[in-house]
């Protein structure tokens, strides 16, 4: 430990153009960014230049790639490289202090920070923007299904539609619980300071805002007609738009793989003495798990994405038939990822909803092993079930029992992770606040998605039912009725320890009941619409359907406006009308993250924890938290 308490309370000052260049983070990084793409399309333009309007297509891979690298140099995380090419003194810790946001205030959320928390609020803010972006896609989508023939817009503009929905949609829950959660509690509930690599989490950040906003450029490209699998050859036949979706999703994979590798290296090595991993909180036990599907999945998304740029831009026909490819091998690579990607979205949420249940059951987590296994099983298991998605595509007949008895056993770890949320509610003094109905809500609508799965997993089931609506809202069920519900569930219940505010209860729970029932209302609706025959992306369908559309659409409209109540709510507590917590521990969790200060200071502890059991010592009566039980300093100190 360096004995320097004193720079961490008046740190000084780092060379002035630093520091300059520091709090002007963000507004270089938006010039970088600028700088980059005409750098990029100038360059394009050199060699590779034909009759498009917009330019071709190795111009805008150029530019959109240049315009990501510009942005994290202005974001400054070249810096520390630059400087010392040019032979700059080492970094002393005032500027340790200052990179880790001591005493910036609000600035450091606007600039590259490596405090893990300030990280995990920036990954709230961005979560519940793209949350917001995709949710008025989804909008727009059932406003045209109003009516079994297209409205107002085409049948191009409605697959471009379709597909930016889905993307940002995957987009924003791939990181949604690691991004804000992982990245905010997982080194306090192990007793660290801070990540492994402090500056690769802020750089696996800040990667997904170009990666967003490149995104949503694709619209004035032409969009894309792929939905979010980008399915070859559709995507070496599609105009511009889809060189947008290529280089997004390359960082988006890209942020995945860098998160999974600094999540795993901390969870391993900056663990505190005498934290065995069967004294992990269960909330780290699924990030832990979850990294570890990251980091050997997205590489083979980054493999496929590179293929196809292959494609388009040098005619590689490495998915084109004609040219002795075969968009199997596009379908085998990409759910390859696609598939342990659906259990990158749930994995975590178990984890934060199994955190949760001991706290307002007042109860020990029923089976703590048994869950860790149960979540082990479903992460092993994930990489044997991607060919469950080819059952209709020309899969060698003599597979297809393998993929479906490998995607139904699935089903076991899953249910015993289920036992273990029913053991732990069992005859249990259940405390029905906000983010427990939420944990209630969770368990209701992933039991529904796993069972409409089971039918999707068995071949002659899948054969009728596949690419219908069916699917579409099974997949909702698992992944907005599993991972969003615990999302708002979990920022509800960890937002007083992050901000020291408080949502309001009672209207947090009159949003909860309107948020259920119109989420129920819709899928089941659409699951109706699906066994009766209706495609999913296609903008018209059979006129005896309207009905469940329309009441499919109105529950949806009525679903996004329970949402943006929330994220009002949010606002009004955190800004316009902020209520503080009437107290540091207001769920009297025994979790060794609320024994600390509020706000967490900012290297979190002055000395490391050394005495550690499961925080979910409870019985059935309503204890209070006991601070101090793991014998942390509560002071913040100074890097070591």
């Amino acid at each position: 430990m360096v004995d320097a308490v004193a720079v961490s309370k008046t740190p000084a000052a780092p060379r002035p153009l630093s520091r300059t260049l520091h709090q002007w983070g963000l507004l270089l990084g938006v010039i970088g960014a600028v700088l980059g793409f005409l750098l990029g399309y100038f360059l394009g333009g050199l060699g590779f230049v034909d009759n498009n309007s917009n330019g071709s297509n190795i111009q805008i891979l150029l530019a959109y790639s240049l315009s990501a690298v510009g942005f994290l140099a202005g974001m400054g995380f070249f810096n520390r490289l630059i400087g010392s090419l040019l032979g700059q003194r080492p970094p002393t810790l005032a500027d340790e202090a200052y990179l880790h946001g001591e005493g910036a205030g609000l600035s450091r959320y606007f600039r590259l920070t490596v405090d893990h928390k300030v990280i995990g609020m920036q990954y709230v803010v961005m979560i519940l923007f793209f949350l917001f972006a995709g949710g008025l896609g989804a909008m727009l989508i059932r406003g045209e299904l109003l009516s079994p023939q297209p409205s107002y817009v085409t049948p191009e503009s409605y697959l471009t539609l379709v597909g930016l929905h889905s993307v940002i949609m995957i987009f924003m829950a791939s990181a949604a619980i690691i991004g804000p959660l992982g990245n905010y509690f997982v080194p306090i509930m192990i007793g660290a300071r801070n990540m492994a690599f402090p500056r690769l989490e802020a750089l696996t950040f800040w990667l997904l805002p170009p990666a967003g906003l490149i995104l949503l450029s694709s619209v004035f490209l032409g969009g894309f007609p792929t939905g979010w699998t980008g399915y070859a050859p559709l995507s070496d036949q599609a105009v511009l738009g889809m060189d947008a979706y290529l280089v997004a999703f390359g960082l988006i994979g890209l942020s995945i793989m860098l998160s999974g590798l600094n999540m795993i290296t901390t969870v391993i090595t900056m663990r505190a003495p005498g934290l065995r991993f069967t004294k992990l909180p269960i909330f780290v036990w699924g990030v832990f798990i979850t990294s570890w599907l990251g980091l050997l999945a997205a590489p083979v998304l980054a493999s496929v994405i590179l293929m196809e740029v292959f494609d388009r831009t040098f005619h590689a026909t490495l998915f084109v038939p004609a040219g002795g490819g075969t968009p199997y091998l596009w379908q085998n690579l990409f759910w390859f990822f696609g598939h342990p990607e659906v259990y990158i979205f749930i994995i975590p949420a178990f984890g934060l909803i199994m955190e949760m249940l001991p706290v307002f059951t007042r109860r020990p987590l029923w089976g703590y092993r048994v869950a860790v296994g149960g979540m082990l099983g479903v992460g092993v298991l994930s990489f044997f079930v991607w060919q469950h998605h080819l059952f209709v595509s020309g899969i060698a007949p003599a597979l297809r029992p393998f993929y479906m008895f490998s995607t139904e056993a699935i089903s076991v770890p899953t249910g015993i992770i289920f036992l273990v949320a029913l053991g732990t509610l069992w005859r249990a003094r259940t405390r029905f606040t906000v983010p427990m109905l939420f944990v209630g809500a969770f368990l209701f609508n992933f039991l529904i998605g796993g069972l409409t799965g089971v039918f999707l997993s068995d071949v002659p089931a899948d054969f009728s039912l596949h690419a219908s609506y069916f699917v579409q809202a099974h997949f909702h069920y698992t992944i907005m009725g599993g991972e969003v519900f615990a999302l708002v569930g979990g920022l509800t219940y960890y937002l007083p320890k992050m901000t020291g505010r408080q949502l309001n209860a009672r209207a947090g729970r009159r949003q909860f009941w309107v948020m259920f029932i119109s989420f129920n209302s819709t899928f089941l609706c659409l699951l109706a619409v699906g066994m009766l025959g209706m495609t999913r992306r296609v903008i018209s369908y059979q006129p005896e359907l309207q009905g469940l559309n329309i009441a499919a659409s109105i529950s949806a409209f009525v679903l996004g406006a329970s949402m943006l109540f929330w994220l009002g709510m949010i606002v009004w507590s955190l800004i316009l009308r902020p209520a503080l917590a009437t107290q540091k521990n207001p769920w009297e969790s025994l979790g060794i993250e609320w024994q600390l200060p509020t706000p967490v200071p900012t290297y979190n502890f002055d000395t490391v924890p050394v005495t550690w059991a499961l925080p979910y010592e409870y019985d059935t009566g309503q204890p209070a938290a006991i601070p101090g039980r793991t014998q942390p300093a509560l002071a913040g100190g100074t890097p070591t």
